[in-house]
């Protein structure tokens, strides 16, 4: 016998991961160049170029036994120490390197934290649109996902909806801002009322409610757009962070998960986190990254060039007629189907080569994703596929 939860994960892929793997077989046939791929997360704007020259002073180094080596299993001590140093300087912060657990990356930092909160029986809040893997990472701990809607014009939190998402089993709620796939950056504000409502609500319920921040792309913000650093605004606060997006570096998987002080039962919160990488088989995340990420943490890819990318689309797309959420961050553009079914409106852009994400497993129906982290030439050249689009829907 296997598993047959996991086995229908695995027939059951993501709808990215399966546009992706249709723009593979499609290149083949029409050729790379006639295939617009707007599918994947995938950075095409290069990391700083002290990454690189870190990496190759690193593998130049005489300490290859340490470089390659296992480090100790929540990280490095230096690589740490730099983090937290790094995030005390521009936020004002009093962290310490043992507050932070690193890790292969968001994805697993999200499923760790998640492994060492809840057991079967809890529910995880979720705002819509969100990442469709939340699900995944929720469900297999037993614990239930309650979406939450956002406010439909302008994609801030519904504070309305959120009262009647949150109850006495509610565990955490998880934010994603900037937020993947809208590129809405959440206010102040708002960060402010759900760290005063959460607080509330907590004391109500006479347990924590933690706020867990998936924040990959805090620091992709554009027009001096600012991200409040969540820690700040509600005490249990724990951070998922990934290196994926800032330094363009999503192959590599490295990120960290960061529980301050102040979070209720910290000291027990950290040791689940350590006991929940230990029993998902993490022992230790990518020890070269981590000496890279000592040297590097805190810089960001070329944000002028995705700001380039991002008006460029959004410019063109409006101009034709399409609905779009303007994104203050991250790198993807939201984008209103002029069909009710948004998975149909997908199918029609395929037939002129633009591979457009459905977000129906965002929580969102009637929307598409579009990554513009992309090649801009290769932007400037589906334009006209997106006219074609246009005038295949406006007449």
């Amino acid at each position: 016998m296997i598993n047959n939860t996991m086995k229908n994960y695995g027939n059951n892929r993501s709808v990215i991961r399966d546009l992706f793997e249709f723009g593979n077989q499609r290149k083949a046939v029409v050729g790379a160049d006639n295939v617009f791929d707007f599918s994947l997360g995938n950075p095409n704007v290069p990391a700083p170029a002290k990454v690189n020259e870190t990496i190759s002073e690193l593998l130049d180094s005489r300490n290859d036994i340490y470089l390659h080596g296992y480090t100790s299993a929540q990280g490095d001590a230096a690589c740490r120490e730099a983090v937290v140093n790094d995030l005390n300087k521009r936020f004002g912060t009093a962290f310490r390197k043992e507050n932070l657990y690193m890790t292969c990356g968001a994805a697993a930092s999200l499923k760790i934290v998640l492994t060492a909160l809840y057991t079967p029986g809890d529910e995880v809040v979720v705002f819509t649109p969100y990442f469709p893997e939340y699900r995944v990472f929720i469900e297999t701990t037993g614990a239930y996902v309650r979406e939450c809607a956002c406010d439909p014009d302008t994609f801030q939190i519904d504070f309305e909806a959120l009262e009647s998402a949150v109850n006495f089993q509610t565990k955490s709620v998880i934010v994603n801002s900037p937020n993947n796939p809208s590129g809405v950056v959440y206010t102040e504000e708002s960060i402010q009322r759900l760290g005063a409502f959460l607080q509330e609500r907590a004391e109500a319920y006479g347990h924590p409610i933690y706020l867990i921040t998936d924040e990959p792309y805090r620091e992709l913000v554009y027009d001096d757009i600012k991200v409040p650093f969540v820690t700040k605004y509600y005490t249990d606060t724990i951070v998922c962070y990934s290196y994926s997006k800032s330094l363009a570096l999503p192959g590599e998987r490295i990120g960290y998960v960061l529980v301050p002080d102040d979070v209720t039962d910290s000291t027990d919160v950290y040791a689940a986190v350590c006991g929940a990488g230990r029993a998902l088989g993490y022992v230790c995340a990518p020890s070269l990254m981590q000496h890279v990420i000592e040297k590097c943490t805190g810089l960001v890819s070329d944000l002028d060039e995705y700001k380039e990318k991002r008006d460029l689309i959004y410019n063109a797309l409006t101009d034709m007629g399409f609905t779009c959420i303007h994104p203050d961050g991250a790198f993807y553009l939201f984008v209103k189907s002029p069909v009710k079914d948004a998975g149909a409106f997908s199918e029609k852009a395929k037939e002129f080569d633009l591979l457009l994400v459905p977000a129906d497993s965002f929580g969102t129906p009637g929307y598409v994703r579009i990554a513009y982290c992309v090649a801009t030439d290769m932007i400037r050249r589906s334009l006209p596929a997106f006219e074609k689009l246009a005038a295949f829907y406006n007449k």
